[in-house]
């Protein structure tokens, strides 16, 4: 079904493309794909600068006790980009290299995912700079929970839905919920989601992301006429997202030759058995010492030459110092911002199909909605028909995807953003500014 788009004639100025200069600013790089989307739809010049500023952006101080009896002080970050479409979604990350930039940037990407799939949700994104590996258990819920505190008045079901990211999980799920019920003095499921299914999680969350980058790969071979059976894949990334992308994607037919997380890159070209690959993973949490392959580097994996690559790891592990030499057919994005954007061009030259990150790797919040939808009716759904349901709205999000791309001649990335882009300026024009 061919995906219209009404064009709205106007003129505004917009910042020079010759001033981005730093590749490495994730919120620059989102900001520069934006306007190029915003420049094809011809936003009105006021509707424009509101949707290239967040809504909100919150610093709060986290001090914590730690087991040694020394009190230290944490820096967190929230940031609620749109919420016209609906509450807030993104997920918390803990990690040392967590900015003010990064969280904005994943904030706008959550809220242009949500729109390309359609799902009544804006888009948010949090982050404490911490190093969780160096914390042990006790440690770490009490900077959830004082985090949680932090940030509690934007909380809430019908305002902002924190989810599991980097290095936070079901359990930093459940100590969040835990501790926003307290607050408000009952328990409320719907706060957060990605939580262990015996509180109100979905089943079928975790593998979501994973398999939404499946899907859509799927989706990516069959338009290029591609078979799925012996399809040569490379995964950088093997933690929940890179592991069972690699997991469907083997029972699908393809032939897995590459995995990696920041400990190691193994190389087969007979291929990898995935299963004791996660099986090994799940006993020691990395791949080092796995042993069955070729030791590559981090590097040398993104430009096997293979059919599809997923990096499914961090932002900007393809810049345009390897962008050249990226030798796979597809590449689908199963992290966020892995590809900065100064390399689309050079990846587009080189016929290299992408689909983007916000289309991609969405699986894991379509399912997330199908848990806030649950926890708030009450009703809990098969596994079967989670992924049933999430099937269906991937396949008709990529489809609709590429559509526009035909439609308006551009890749898939552009054509995603003028899709969500288009979803949220509709919504904008339809409620007015409040005054």
């Amino acid at each position: 079904m061919a995906t219209e788009l009404r064009l709205p004639t106007h003129t505004i100025v917009r910042p020079d493309k010759d001033t981005f200069l730093d590749e490495d600013n994730p919120f620059e790089a989102m900001m520069l794909r934006f306007d190029q989307a915003a420049e094809l739809l011809d936003l009105e010049p006021g509707l424009y600068r509101v949707l290239r500023n967040p809504e909100k952006q919150i610093i709060v101080s986290i001090p914590v006790m730690m087991d040694n009896g020394e009190v230290e002080v944490f820096t967190g970050y929230r940031v609620l980009y749109n919420t016209s479409r609906g509450p807030a979604k993104g997920g918390i990350r803990f990690d040392l290299q967590v900015t003010l930039e990064e969280v904005k940037a994943l904030a706008a990407w959550m809220t242009w995912k949500c729109a390309v799939v359609n799902i009544p949700f804006g888009g948010s994104k949090g982050g404490v700079v911490c190093d969780p590996h160096t914390m042990s258990a006790s440690e770490l819920e009490r900077l959830t929970r004082r985090y949680t505190a932090g940030i509690i008045n934007v909380l809430g079901p019908d305002s902002d839905v924190p989810a599991p990211d980097v290095n936070t999980n079901e359990r930093v799920m459940a100590w969040i919920m835990d501790t926003y019920s307290m607050h408000v003095g009952h328990t409320t499921t719907a706060v957060v989601t990605g939580k262990p299914v015996e509180m109100g999680g979905s089943l079928g969350r975790r593998e979501a992301t994973g398999r939404g980058c499946m899907i859509v790969v799927k989706e990516a071979l069959a338009h290029l006429g591609m078979p799925v059976k012996g399809t040569t894949v490379a995964v950088q990334g093997f933690g929940n997202v890179g592991s069972v992308a690699a997991q469907l994607l083997h029972a699908e037919g393809c032939k897995v030759v590459a995995i990696g997380d920041r400990s190691v890159s193994y190389y087969d070209p007979n291929g990898i058995d995935v299963n004791a690959a996660i099986a090994y993973v799940s006993k020691r949490r990395h791949l080092d010492g796995y042993g069955k392959g070729e030791v590559i580097s981090g590097a040398d994996l993104l430009t096997l030459d293979v059919d599809v690559l997923v990096p499914a790891a961090l932002e900007n592990v393809i810049t345009t110092k390897n962008a050249g030499d990226i030798r796979a057919r597809i590449i689908c994005e199963g992290a966020n911002g892995p590809t900065s954007a100064a390399a689309d061009s050079i990846l587009e030259e080189n016929g290299v199909f992408v689909v983007p990150d916000i289309l991609a790797n969405a699986g894991g919040v379509t399912v997330s909605y199908f848990e806030w939808v649950q926890d708030r009716g009450g009703y809990f759904w098969t596994e079967q028909l989670v992924n049933d349901r999430l099937r269906d709205i991937m396949v008709h999000s990529f489809q609709a995807v590429l559509s526009l791309s035909k439609q308006h001649k551009v890749n898939m990335r552009t054509a995603a953003y003028m899709l969500a882009i288009s979803r949220v300026a509709t919504v904008h024009r339809l409620r007015g500014v409040y005054a």
